[in-house]
């Protein structure tokens, strides 16, 4: 299971970027401490499962796991650079015997949410699932597109914390 729901996708553009400097990086690339700043940041914090403040060990330690979820597999997790500036992080992790996509961006590139759930839709396929999940915690609004394409929405708990999940095919 994720640390994480998925973030804002369909957020209104923040920041002008085309598609072509989206860059997907493996973790290991990444300085821990670059991703100190997003993994705290209030408007981030305010959709993931309550959690304690990240320090450089903790940061590391999640890496770590991250890049361990990686290499499972039909798995795949990679940051998320624009222009050579971490803009977050997204992958498809092992969620109780399913799949479940997650996208974290940073407020300022939120408009890029759509590109990266496309991306994401796509490795799901190379990857040879047919379904995967997306949980949001029940304090966020609706995406009407997701419940357009999936197959059912239902509300779920994890980490004892209320969700609503969308089961989405993948194509």
């Amino acid at each position: 299971m994720a640390l994480t729901p998925f973030s804002h996708l369909l957020q209104g553009a923040l920041i002008n970027v085309q598609k072509s400097q989206l860059e997907y990086v493996n973790f290991q690339e990444i300085d821990p401490a670059d991703f100190l700043p997003l993994l705290n940041k209030q408007t981030t914090r305010e959709h993931l499962i309550e959690h304690q403040q990240f320090d450089v060990v903790g940061v590391t330690e999640w890496m770590r796991d991250k890049i361990e979820v990686d290499s499972t597999p039909g798995c795949r997790v990679r940051a998320i650079n624009v222009d050579s500036q971490l803009a977050g992080w997204c992958g498809i992790q092992a969620d109780d015997g399913n799949y479940e996509i997650a996208v974290v961006l940073d407020d300022q590139y939120w408009g890029l949410g759509r590109s990266v759930f496309q991306d994401l839709m796509a490795w799901a396929k190379e990857l040879g699932h047919s379904t995967v999940y997306i949980h949001f915690l029940h304090t966020r609004p609706e995406y009407r597109f997701l419940r357009k394409m999936s197959r059912r929405v239902f509300e779920s708990e994890m980490m004892g914390e209320r969700f609503v999940s969308y089961e989405l095919e993948v194509k």
